[in-house]
């Protein structure tokens, strides 16, 4: 079997995987590299997802990519927008070469004597075959995500299996499923949730939301009044950079003001909702959550339409607990009956890091093992060797996280460059270790993210084992840190 060799493979060619092949080809553009993403097209999470209304719950000011912005003053764009806009990001900085598609990376073993990576991918041809090819990379990057694409977050609904009408799940939906005129049950308080309400709400006979715990909505203009006043006076270069300096400026205050204040930042939330929902609507059962904001990903909609759509008839949302399914809807704990042909089970993600493939170092496996490893700035993994792990943040826009952290991790690689060193792994000694406390990097209290605490690596305290949620705060540690603290350098190339 022939063998490829790269000084640097991407995995995953979604927003995080092109934003960081973007940064290698501008960054580092003496080192070859490629990106192998298992599906046909590129866009991950932005072409996989096809459920009614599917969009951002982000500013696409932020949501786009830095050396990209995002031209429009469309707020919060549907998923086929986003892509296109993804695809239209691979053209412009030249990208498309080095992307191949339907690469499926099955195993990837690290060897200290080689000090290379081996990287067995399956490649599926035009006409559905299946090869398997060998890479050689000095460096991995992986930029899959944090969810399955393969299963949901598995939830127990009692009595699912005895409906007689449809059950989807809006991670694998059939889109020849024609809801006009029916009765919907959506279960779930989510984003997603929040997003299938106003558009099935469009044709079906009735939409209920079915929420065991509330969570906040707040509203985002559907157009940015800003970046339209920017354009009109500046060339659009510069409108659209100073448009992302100021909205990167106002989102870190907002999320900054509703963490240090939380009663405040509830209150003021709480007062937006019951200003658009309808006249005497039960706020503070259905919209006042137990925990405080941020402390779960706060959900958005565009224009306020999904409290728009709960001013309709046969629209409204139930808090209560699932009793059991029957033949013909939902019996609840407190008696009530929901009657549906059609169930939405928006019940959450399967938190899953380093996709499918099998990650070794040495023989030693990592994806069983990454609870207990530590994360180097954001970047890396204690203990993995040439190998970044990036992902964007989860209570604030995406993008921004992933691109600091892709920065981060560039400023390790090119520090080899100058010093000659071959390989390189966060390392921590025992008593650093003792030091440094038990906390998962993700602290959401959302029940996918607890149903995970054993697959989500450890943060500390302190530098370099931080892993912030805000981009002021970690550019500051990018432009200030020292690659060498908490990192082994060995070997020579």
């Amino acid at each position: 079997m022939d063998v490829e060799t790269l000084d640097i493979v991407i995995v995953g060619a979604g927003i995080s995987g092109i934003n960081a092949a973007y940064r290698v080809k501008t960054e580092l553009p003496q080192h070859s590299f490629a990106v192998l993403e298992r599906r046909a097209e590129v866009g991950g999470t932005w072409s996989f997802w096809k459920y009614p209304g599917f969009r951002t719950d982000s500013a696409m000011s932020l949501f786009g990519f830095a050396w990209n912005p995002w031209a429009s003053d469309l707020n919060m764009a549907p998923g086929p927008l986003i892509n296109k806009y993804i695809e239209d990001s691979v053209d412009a900085a030249g990208l498309s070469k080095a992307i191949r598609l339907g690469h499926r990376l099955v195993s990837a073993d690290w060897s200290n004597e080689e000090q290379r990576w081996t990287l067995r991918v399956d490649v599926t041809g035009a006409d559905g075959t299946v090869d398997t090819r060998l890479i050689k990379a000095w460096w991995v990057i992986f930029t899959t995500g944090y969810y399955s694409y393969e299963k949901p977050l598995p939830a127990v609904i009692p009595g699912i299996d005895r409906f007689q009408g449809r059950v989807v799940h809006p991670q694998f939906w059939d889109q020849s499923l024609d809801y006009a005129g029916k009765r919907v049950v959506i279960i779930g308080s989510g984003a997603t949730a929040i997003t299938l309400v106003p558009a099935m709400a469009e044709t079906a006979g009735s939409v209920t939301m079915l929420q065991r715990t509330p969570s906040f909505v707040m509203t985002l203009p559907a157009h940015d009044a800003l970046y339209g006043s920017l354009s009109r006076l500046l060339p659009s270069s510069w409108a659209r950079q100073l448009h992302w300096w100021i909205r990167m400026i106002l989102e870190t205050l907002f999320v900054l003001y509703l963490r240090a204040f939380p009663a405040s930042g509830r209150a003021y939330l709480l007062s937006e909702m019951r200003r658009q929902l309808p006249k005497g609507f039960e706020v503070e059962r259905h919209f006042n959550p137990w925990y405080n904001p941020f402390e779960q990903r706060l959900c958005f909609c565009p224009a306020g339409d999904f409290f728009q759509a709960l001013h309709r008839p046969g629209v409204r949302v139930v808090t209560d607990v699932i009793d059991t399914v029957t033949e013909a809807g939902i019996r609840l704990k407190s008696g009530a009956v929901l009657d549906a042909d059609v169930i939405v089970t928006a019940t959450g993600l399967y938190f899953s890091l380093l996709s499918t493939a099998a990650i070794r170092v040495d023989g030693e496996a990592i994806n069983d093992t990454l609870g207990n490893r530590y994360i180097w700035n954001g970047s890396m993994l204690e203990g993995m060797p040439n190998a970044g792990l990036l992902t964007g943040y989860t209570t604030a826009t995406w993008t921004p996280g992933a691109d600091v952290r892709t920065k981060q991790l560039l400023k390790v690689i090119r520090h080899m460059d100058r010093t000659g060193a071959a390989a390189a792994a966060p390392c921590l000694d025992p008593a650093e270790r003792a030091r440094l406390g038990d906390n998962p990097a993700i602290t959401l209290s959302s029940t996918y993210i607890r149903s995970a605490i054993g697959r989500i690596p450890k943060v500390g305290d302190r530098r370099p084992w931080v892993f912030g949620s805000c981009w002021a705060v970690d550019m500051w540690r990018y432009l200030t840190s020292d690659v060498r603290q908490g990192m082994k350098f060995w070997g020579s190339r």
